[in-house]
């Protein structure tokens, strides 16, 4: 059973940045997909990164250009930099993992969730 720990987070004003950490107890974190989503009160929850055990990386319109995805695998974490935070931008967002094969944007695939982190971005 694979369990995920998330940290970062919290109120930032709109333009700033924020670091999201995903770790992971499994020790074949190396073969897991990672990914990120994103819920905001009212809507379905949204695909934000994925990144493959390989290191190939997927984002959602609304990361593109403005999040990065990354994982250190002799770490056993996978890390979610945002930058250029809007407030639109305002969720609960979840780490997810999944042995399964790509695609990686539907949370379907993912068996594995964190318990997710409240970003607030002010404006």
């Amino acid at each position: 059973q694979v369990q995920l720990g998330q940290s970062g987070g919290g109120l930032v004003q709109a333009g700033g940045s924020l670091r999201l950490s995903c770790a992971a107890s499994e020790h074949t974190f190396s073969r897991l997909h990672i990914g990120w989503f994103r819920q905001a009160p009212g809507k379905e929850r949204e695909f934000v990164a994925a990144i493959s055990w390989g290191g190939i990386t997927r984002y959602g319109d609304s990361a593109k250009g403005r999040f990065t995805i990354s994982r250190d695998n002799a770490k056993n974490t996978a890390d979610l930099q945002m930058n250029t935070l809007k407030p639109e931008d305002t969720a609960v967002y979840y780490c997810a993992a999944t042995f399964r094969p790509p695609p990686l944007g539907p949370a379907t695939i993912y068996d594995y969730w964190g318990q997710g982190t409240q970003v607030t971005v002010s404006s």
